[in-house]
């Protein structure tokens, strides 16, 4: 059964109905993974039909797709804040404050929701693409930054910032992993500080 044809233009309660069966779904998956979310549990979770969720969805792989971008919509926008106003070193080291406590207050469990995707998804192409492209922007918002803190620096020295932006991001998810694991912000802020002094010894 084919889902609704892309580009064609929806109601506002077909919106609402889409966006209520994903949100769902986002829950579902943040709570208990992608191979433990079975779209019977969506159905019950959102008060929608069978007929209502293969309208808008062919099967549970295009419904994924449709969380991941639901996610990285969320994560994006909580780290948006910081980053699109970010103009000095003293604006990343707030952003990275503001990293650490977001995980203490959850008591460091859950990770990174994109990062908890990819790990389930990274052998399954399309999910692992769109993925990908959601650290892509996330590393774009970084390097604007770091290009701000340039300008307004007067610096001129030459770096690659998109190198930078990886290895500050890489620190971030590995820095999450481990805070999952111990249950501790430690290995996070260790990982921050770190990244964050090479990006202050390449933007000086």
């Amino acid at each position: 059964m084919a889902s609704i044809e892309i580009g064609q233009p929806l109601t506002a309660r077909g919106k609402a109905t889409r966006a209520r069966i994903v949100e769902a779904a986002t829950e579902l998956v943040r709570a208990h993974g992608v191979a433990n979310t079975s779209l019977d549990a969506v159905l019950a979770a959102s008060d929608t039909s069978k007929s209502q969720l293969y309208h808008y969805f062919a099967d549970k792989d295009d419904l994924v797709l449709a969380v991941i971008q639901r996610q990285t919509e969320c994560v994006l926008a909580t780290h948006e804040s910081h980053l699109r106003k970010l103009h000095s070193l003293a604006g990343l080291r707030r952003w990275r404050d503001a990293v650490v406590e977001l995980s203490r207050q959850t008591d460091c469990a859950g990770g990174c929701p994109l990062g908890s995707l990819v790990s389930e998804l990274a052998e399954s192409p399309r999910p692992r693409e769109l993925l990908a492209e959601s650290f892509a922007r996330w590393e774009a918002l970084l390097v604007a930054g770091f290009r701000a803190i340039q300008v307004r620096s007067g610096t001129s020295r030459d770096c690659d910032l998109t190198e930078l932006a990886t290895v500050v991001l890489a620190a971030l998810q590995g820095g999450l992993l481990l805070a999952q694991t111990t249950r501790s912000t430690r290995a996070l802020e260790l990982a921050l500080d770190m990244a964050i002094d090479r990006v202050e010894a390449q933007l000086a």
